[in-house]
């Protein structure tokens, strides 16, 4: 049998650079230290200019080969001209987002999710152009796209790309492990004495954080004794995420955490709740499951497509249901929920999400 010759993918990793990488930072930075243990496979990123690596966290950690342009003008030649096209020596383009280059070879795009679609309000104007014009080169231009759900597989083709091309390929997840002294000093450096509900994510719109609170109101009302930990960036549209007169003194809202802290927040917590509106993925929810955490987050989402029967479902646009579901995690049923989490996470690995994106890559190369 002959020996399997090398894929050499150029993969666009400039997200790592962004102040807030967020999941397609995770993603990029995830598949590039699981292709390693990958044989016949040279991955490069493309990056726009900036004269030095990011910070350690949202490292690519591979070679990167660096545009001339910074990223605003690399962004929009991408996006008016198709130009620069990506280095030559490629057998296939991996754009990860919706900045998509210019390429001779076959060209792959992952598309995390098509929120803007459903939601434009939830975005600004300018971001809202800036995804429906990746959207149509995606379109017209990709020998095939790469989705972390089936939700977003029909999002796609409703989208107008033809089915065929689209591979769902589930994220994996991993999860630093801190000590029980780690746990317990993050509770102290924050006022943390009573157990408590952990959000993850950035503040804007579609994470529904006003029916969080609203929810978490109604479970202090019901003698729940809970706190409430926000974790991530402000993001936009911060104020409509008030905190309530009644829980003011039980909410906690910590800004964005670095890595240690931010696995610390998720080991502690008695319950994370996550009712975002709409999601491709929700890599909080994994993260949380990671941890052993019982889960509550939003029926009819990809979310509950990546619990897969493991968490709390409710219905997000409901305070009330969202409530429900709190008061049900954190009651009798929380040991198994917990059992579950864990167990569920057990099979989302970025090792095999690796594997499965290289034969995507590949078939696209052949192709």
């Amino acid at each position: 049998m002959p020996e399997p010759t090398t894929l050499r993918v150029a993969m666009t990793v400039e997200q790592c650079w962004q102040p807030v990488p967020g999941g397609s930072g995770t993603y990029i930075r995830e598949l590039a230290r699981a292709y390693r243990a990958l044989e016949h496979l040279s991955v490069t990123g493309l990056a726009a200019r900036h004269g030095g690596r990011p910070a350690p966290d949202g490292s690519p950690d591979l070679r990167v080969s660096e545009s001339a342009l910074p990223r605003q003008l690399l962004y929009r030649s991408w996006q008016q001209t198709r130009s620069p096209r990506a280095p030559r020596g490629h057998d296939v383009v991996h754009a990860t987002t919706w900045a998509v280059p210019g390429h001779r070879v076959p060209l792959v795009v992952t598309v995390h999710d098509l929120a803007f679609r459903h939601d434009p309000g939830h975005f600004t104007p300018n971001g809202v152009a800036f995804f429906e014009r990746g959207l149509q080169i995606a379109r017209d231009e990709a020998a095939a796209v790469v989705v972390p759900s089936e939700v977003t597989r029909e999002d796609c083709v409703a989208a107008g790309i033809d089915r065929d091309r689209v591979h769902v390929v589930l994220h994996g997840v991993r999860v630093a492990t801190p000590s029980p002294a780690a746990v317990t000093a993050f509770r102290t450096r924050h006022g943390l004495a009573r157990p408590y509900v952990l959000w993850v994510g950035t503040r804007e719109p579609r994470k529904n954080l006003p029916r969080l609170l609203a929810a978490f109101d109604h479970v202090v009302d019901r003698g729940a004794d809970l706190d409430l930990v926000l974790v991530g960036p402000d993001g936009w549209g911060g104020a409509a995420d008030r905190v309530s007169a009644v829980t003011q003194d039980r909410v906690h809202v910590l800004g964005r955490l670095g890595v240690d802290e931010l696995a610390a927040s998720f080991a502690g917590a008695r319950v994370f709740c996550y009712p975002s509106l709409r999601e491709g993925f929700g890599m909080p929810v994994s993260e949380a499951m990671a941890h052993g955490v019982p889960v509550v987050t939003s029926r009819g989402t990809a979310m509950e497509e990546v619990a897969a029967g493991a968490a709390v479902l409710v219905d997000p646009l409901d305070a009330a249901d969202v409530a429900r579901g709190l008061l049900q995690a954190d009651g009798p049923e929380h040991g198994r929920l917990a059992r579950a989490s864990a167990a569920r996470a057990g099979h989302l690995d970025w090792a095999r999400a690796a594997r499965e994106t290289v034969d995507v890559l590949r078939g696209a190369a052949r192709a």
